[in-house]
């Protein structure tokens, strides 16, 4: 059992979402953190079923004069009982946690999300400082972080299962896609552009499906909550930049599940957005986690020059950039100093592969596992102020 970063919702007395991919841990943390609690699982045939013929049932299921939390697992199964809790929060002071591993059918029904009523909490993989003594980067690199893997014989089997279980039953239940062969198809393809600028219009000649179609199917897979697409970072901008998002899947491990991998593949074809992947749920985790309010973007000039990651918000301007060789030269880090050149204030860190930390024209370089390690203190430490 891991020890959650994950504190802050329940140190006060107001209802809250807590989102988060399927199998990142939220129910076995409200588990753990509320045994005693009253739980509705609507994962479970005979509840939904009640519930979704008769969401006002949801006030019979509190006992009267109630005052702990009341949890809804899976809310995204019956939207409509946000209604409901509304009006509970309202009449009754009722507090609620409502869990959900996808936001489409909310936003898609336009239910009441109950905007000012309930915080918005997100629950990720476990973190490298999560793991503590079970972090092994390679390992890491290979399987990911979700934490059921931790426990498996065979997490290999684990993750191929949850890609062709899970991710394909969530969009057959909620009825996103009538052509599952199209979306798988493109769940692979999708894969090579991990950690890469998207070129909807190929993706979508790959895959044998309209253009628009991909670009639907990008949503749909960060409404799952199983992808992301990261903007280009623009405020002030100096220079000509490219307008295109990056794309990741959540986690490394569902990542290489997913990615098709052929003897003609270099390690860097894989390895480099695997490793960039790991960095990159880290930052979200610890982001969220911290309440630190950071933005993601990355940076890239239409002359090529890119930053991995920037982060920006009210802690200051952080930029990364992620390397794999155990070797850093001047080279490595030009797109840190050109875009410190147009962010004077921005710390700027190159994250490497190899053993020492290293002070090069104003670029921090640290070693990989010490920056995992060590990524909370990096993103608050003498924050500058953007």
């Amino acid at each position: 059992m891991f020890k959650r970063q994950l504190n802050t919702p329940l140190n006060n007395d107001k209802s809250f979402f807590l989102f988060g991919p399927r199998g990142t841990g939220k129910t076995t943390w409200l588990h753990n953190r509320l045994p005693n609690q009253l739980f509705i699982n609507l994962l479970e045939s005979i509840t939904y079923r009640e519930l979704s013929a008769n969401p006002s049932r949801l006030k019979s299921l509190i006992p009267p004069d109630y005052s702990d939390w009341v949890i809804i697992d899976e809310v995204q199964r019956v939207p409509e009982l946000l209604n409901e809790v509304h009006n509970l929060i309202e009449e009754k002071r009722i507090k609620f946690i409502l869990t959900g591993s996808s936001a489409r059918s909310l936003k898609k029904k336009g239910i009441n999300l109950l905007a000012g009523r309930a915080l918005v909490y997100n629950m990720h993989p476990l973190t490298c400082t999560e793991l503590g003594e079970n972090f092994e980067l390679k390992d890491s690199l290979n399987l990911g972080h979700l934490p059921a893997r931790f426990s498996e014989n065979d997490p290999e089997r684990f993750l191929n299962d949850y890609v062709n279980t899970y991710v394909r039953e969530e969009v057959i239940q909620e009825g996103l896609t009538r052509n599952i062969g199209a979306f798988s198809k493109f769940l692979e393809v999708a894969s090579f552009s991990q950690g890469s600028i998207i070129n909807n219009s190929e993706i979508a000649r790959e895959t044998q499906i309209g253009r628009n179609q991909s670009e639907n199917y990008f949503s749909i897979l960060e409404d799952l909550l199983i992808a992301t697409r990261l903007p280009v970072f623009t405020k002030k901008a100096k220079r000509k930049l490219i307008t295109t998002k990056k794309f990741y899947y959540f986690d490394v491990g569902v990542f290489r599940a997913i990615r098709p991998a052929g003897p003609l593949d270099s390690p860097a074809d894989i390895d480099g957005p695997a490793l960039e992947t790991l960095v990159l749920q880290e930052l979200r985790a610890a982001n969220d986690y911290m309440d630190l309010g950071y933005e993601i973007f990355f940076w890239r000039t239409q002359s090529q020059l890119e930053v991995d990651f920037v982060l920006y918000g009210k802690n200051g301007l952080i930029a990364f950039e992620i390397k794999r060789s155990s070797t850093v030269n001047k080279k490595d880090t030009r797109g840190l100093r050109e875009f410190k050149k147009d962010y004077p204030m921005a710390k700027t860190y190159l994250l490497h592969g190899g053993e020492h930390t290293l002070y090069m024209d104003g670029v921090t370089a640290i070693p990989l596992g010490t920056a995992l390690k060590t990524l909370d203190q990096l993103l608050i430490e003498d924050a500058p102020t953007p």
